[in-house]
């Protein structure tokens, strides 16, 4: 039998399955790692995160070098402000696709905000930057 797919695993992930850490990007979320990274050697990533409750933004501006960054809100509302776009409010059901590099910072979410993040690769880095002009 052909293997169809290369540089690939089989992978599931339950959401009774997954348990939140707080060893994340960001302090005021949890992530839980549906196990992507792994089943492609991570040429993908991706992250259930939700709100730790109570915890605020410090509304800080920066970017990430990556290829590809997708959020898709699962629960609750989260606003965003990008470069060149102004403050986007993001609620159950948005989705928004973000440029690599675009500046951008998270400003508050609900505490019952949860989102689903797709990124490329999966490793990246995130700097600090300035406030637009």
């Amino acid at each position: 039998m052909t293997q169809l797919w290369k540089n690939q695993a089989f992978t599931i992930s339950h959401a009774d399955d997954g348990k939140f850490v707080g060893a994340g990007l960001r302090a005021f979320f949890e992530y839980r790692d549906p196990g992507i990274r792994d089943a492609t050697k991570g040429k993908f990533g991706a992250h259930v995160i939700r709100a730790v409750p109570g915890m605020e933004s410090p509304d800080a501006w920066h970017n990430h070098e990556l290829e590809f960054q997708m959020a898709h809100v699962t629960r609750g509302w989260v606003v965003f402000e990008y470069e060149g776009q102004g403050e986007q409010i993001l609620h159950e059901g948005s989705c928004v696709l973000q440029p690599p590099g675009i500046r951008h910072r998270e400003g508050r979410h609900s505490d019952d905000m949860e989102l689903i993040e797709i990124i490329s690769p999966a490793e990246f880095a995130t700097r600090d930057e300035a406030a637009p002009e």
